[in-house]
């Protein structure tokens, strides 16, 4: 049974990391529902290194866009890819220093249900309204190569409002703001991709420095299928919102989240 739940677990991690929805949200909300009969510290460590799967999906999908060595005689190096990562870096410094000072402290204080549904409707009454506000613009920077460190460094402020408030959605807070800072569909859509993989290395190093690394036959089978299935699940996810993004603004997801965060208040209310 608790494979089967892990199953479930990697399932929405993988639709939801990628789509800006909110993965940690539709976790939180999910655990309420369907609850894995393990420690709290291993569900608490689960639930964030679950998505290394969903990473990994990134790294073999734009393996060539992201990895930044090459052959000697082309020089080693791809001097275009290592400062993309330079700004990356300089995106997740926001995040990183909030995460070591205040990580398990924001835990506390923002992890249940009723910040879920609020940052669910906040969010989604946002994208509608960037969306709204961008018809017709057109976008001032069409590939990863124009974006600026300042302008990397001001996602990565965005990036901090999903690092306090889950429901709110990383990816969902990047595009936003690359939307807001000039940048295309696909190009906030590619660097929201690349940004999550330091991102969610380092928070799962730090779950399972947290957790150590002694785990029973059944945590260690739990783990692994949640992430594999995960990857698999991000894989099919990713190529879909790549083409989806080349014809449609994000309007949807705005109305979806508006809809499932009245309905995850109407219900916990009822219960």
């Amino acid at each position: 049974m608790e494979i089967l739940k892990a199953i479930l677990f990697g399932i929405i991690e993988g639709i939801t990391e990628w789509l800006p929805i909110s993965s940690t949200g539709h976790m939180i909300l999910l655990d309420e529902f369907v609850q894995l009969s393990m420690s709290e510290v291993f569900k608490e460590m689960f639930l964030v290194v679950i998505q290394l799967g969903a990473i990994l999906a990134v790294v073999v999908l734009f393996w060539k866009e992201i990895w930044p060595f090459t052959t000697p005689q082309k020089g080693w190096i791809k001097k275009d890819i290592f400062s993309m990562w330079f700004k990356i870096v300089a995106a997740c410094i926001p995040a990183v220093i909030l995460e070591l000072v205040f990580g398990d402290k924001m835990e506390e204080l923002f992890y249940n249900y009723q910040t879920v549904a609020i940052m669910l409707i906040v969010v989604g009454i946002l994208f509608i309204q960037v969306e709204q506000w961008n018809k017709g613009r057109e976008a001032k920077i069409v590939s990863i190569d124009g974006i600026t460190f300042r302008i990397a460094f001001y996602i990565g402020i965005f990036q901090l409002v999903a690092a306090v408030f889950p429901g709110t959605s990383r990816s969902g807070a990047t595009i936003i703001g690359g939307l807001i800072l000039g940048l295309s569909r696909i190009v906030a859509a590619e660097f929201t991709f690349y940004l999550a993989v330091p991102v969610m290395f380092g928070a799962s190093f730090l779950k399972l420095l947290k957790f150590g690394l002694h785990f029973s036959t059944l945590e260690l089978s739990v783990l692994l299928v949640g992430m594999v299935t995960a990857f698999l699940v991000s894989i099919f996810v990713i190529h879909f919102l790549m083409g989806y993004i080349k014809k449609h603004d994000f309007k949807v997801f705005g109305w979806y989240r508006i809809i499932l965060g009245i309905v995850v208040i109407l219900a916990f209310l009822i219960i």
